[in-house]
């Protein structure tokens, strides 16, 4: 599964390097902003495929020695890395837009940059949507990252070979600019949703409340056999949920017995989600009294 993953994700760099490529020679062909603006756009998301790419595989490395907890916390740095250059490109694009309005410029060969515009929002729409699915099924947070940065040059590539069409029946050369303008807007609200999903599990952040609510509600199901939880703790580190809490049973219960619930417990939790890792701290009702 790992290296299927990491083919799919190297897939993504094969991609964006041709549509990247494309972009800048017709931006600089045309002379669009809007169409540069494009190519900045893309070249990042070469940046942040190459960075989903390596995060991939140093994230599914095994926990040794030095990272007892894993590696997984990489694919939320890169997630992380990657929503601060869409921010900075759509910064920079919006600073071009801008310059474009106080002097407008004509744009020449427009047929050309729609022709390149639609067969780069083909490339990405194809590969953003092998990268989502295989983001889905290994849970990878930077991998949703690129699938989302994959889906929103399709968006942006799909309106700019719109605005050139509407310069080529109109010669309103002014619209390529405003065009650039609200794309730029939009990627930094994609960039904003992504940095919420990103960020979080790097300062330990817990998993959401309808999360925690599925596990409780799985720990509920034994509550015959124990008597109460408490310090209840979860959190994300990449594609892996960390859940641990101390769990209260009565003092007669054997050791073996209370090792077979906890390991029934931790199977069902682990059915839902795949890749938890939970820890149950078994204490006798006397321990609990006092």
């Amino acid at each position: 599964m790992v290296e299927n993953t990491s083919k799919i994700a190297f897939l993504s760099v094969i991609s964006n390097s041709l549509v990247v490529m494309l972009k800048i020679a017709v931006g600089i062909i045309t002379g669009s902003v809007a169409i540069l603006s494009e190519a900045i756009h893309s070249f990042l998301d070469l940046i942040a495929a190459f960075i989903a790419f390596i995060s991939v595989r140093i994230s599914k490395k095994p926990a040794d020695t030095g990272h007892p907890y894993g590696h997984g916390k990489v694919e939320n740095l890169s997630g992380t890395i990657e929503t601060i250059l869409i921010f900075a490109a759509g910064i920079w694009m919006i600073y071009e837009c801008v310059q474009k309005l106080v002097n407008p410029e004509p744009v020449h060969l427009p047929v050309l940059g729609i022709i390149v515009m639609l067969l780069g929002a083909l490339i990405n729409l194809i590969v953003s949507k092998l990268v989502k699915r295989e983001a889905e099924k290994v849970n990878s947070v930077a991998m949703k990252s690129n699938a989302l940065h994959l889906l929103t040059d399709v968006y942006t590539s799909l309106g700019v070979a719109a605005s050139l069409l509407v310069v080529t029946l109109t010669e309103w050369y002014i619209l390529d600019p405003i065009i650039g303008m609200v794309l730029a807007v939009y990627i930094i609200y994609e960039a904003f949703k992504l940095m919420k999903e990103a960020f979080p599990p790097l300062i330990d952040t817990r998993l959401s409340e309808e999360e925690e609510k599925t596990i409780l509600k799985i720990i509920d199901t034994f509550h015959q056999e124990f008597i109460e939880i408490h310090d209840f703790r979860t959190r994300r580190s990449g594609p892996q949920e960390y859940i641990d809490f101390h769990m209260v049973v009565a003092s007669h219960v054997t050791i073996k017995d209370v090792h077979d619930l906890c390991d029934r417990i931790e199977r069902d939790i682990t059915d839902e989600f795949k890749q938890a890792q939970v820890m149950i701290h078994p204490e006798p009702e006397s321990e609990r009294k006092k």
